[in-house]
């Protein structure tokens, strides 16, 4: 049951039978019905109730606190009063959108990256060893999985430092492109440009990096091979100037991108 106060606290002393309602019933009885009607479906009717009505107060807002506590999302309730403004008024919607704005302030979406997998988190343990902003996602539990996965998104122009997989048999890394378009590249050979769907086996113990192209974000699903005496070796940052090399390269080999 959903535990009320507002009624007894503002109108006990001046009208207590209908603060008992209001708290007792309203939201004590009829509110905590969820397996009739959901906590979100009430949310939704109750905004649609009062702005239908006008009532753009103190009340209006506690209700759209609670539709965003109860699931209602920032795109869904812009899309209810863009849809409600129609029957319920053009000045009612946006009266209820500058109340809704700020319950929803702290809700304002982020471009997506990072393809079906999703973004993740930024990578603050390994940043040192990156050039620009990368978001890590981990898909397995080293814990419990014998192969580790995890979602590696670059901003554009990020790449990671030259590095080794170390091992003494087995080991390695495989790369499976998801989102954008990046570089991979092995000391001594020629960048391969990558795109959603390449797969790059990386042997253990060949220096390499990879990262997001110029102007694109890049992801890429990493999954460690199991080995014997495994290891990562981090080394030098990739320079700007071996980096903005490549992109040179690649405008003039298609300077329709």
């Amino acid at each position: 049951m959903i535990k009320q106060t507002a009624g007894r606290d503002a109108l006990n002393d001046f009208a207590p039978e209908f603060a008992r309602l209001n708290d007792d019933v309203l939201f004590g009885e009829v509110w905590s019905r969820e397996d009739q009607l959901a906590p979100k479906l009430r949310s939704m009717i109750t905004v649609t109730a009062l702005v239908s009505k006008g009532i753009v107060d103190s009340s209006l807002q506690h209700h759209l606190a609670s539709a965003r506590k109860n699931g209602v999302t920032r795109t869904e309730m812009a899309e209810l009063l863009t849809h409600l403004a129609f029957y319920a008024g053009w000045p009612n919607a946006w009266a209820a959108f500058r109340m809704a704005k700020e319950v929803y302030a702290e809700d304002v979406p982020t471009e997506a990256h990072g393809g079906f997998f999703g973004q993740g988190e930024p990578n603050t343990a390994f940043a040192q060893y990156f050039t620009g902003n990368s978001y890590l996602k981990p898909l397995t539990n080293p814990q419990n999985c014998p192969v580790f996965i995890a979602n590696v998104t670059f901003e554009p122009g990020c790449r990671n430092n030259w590095h080794i997989h170390r091992a003494d048999k087995g080991g390695g890394q495989i790369l499976l492109c998801v989102d954008g378009e990046g570089w991979y590249q092995e000391e001594g050979k020629e960048a391969q440009s990558l795109k959603p769907g390449d797969v790059i086996t990386i042997p253990a113990n060949v220096k390499h990096w990879h990262g997001a192209k110029a102007h694109s974000w890049f992801s890429h699903l990493a999954m460690e091979c199991p080995g014997e005496n495994t290891s990562n070796q981090w080394l030098e940052a990739v320079s700007d100037e071996v980096y903005e090399k490549l992109t040179d390269e690649h405008h003039k080999e298609y300077p329709i991108e």
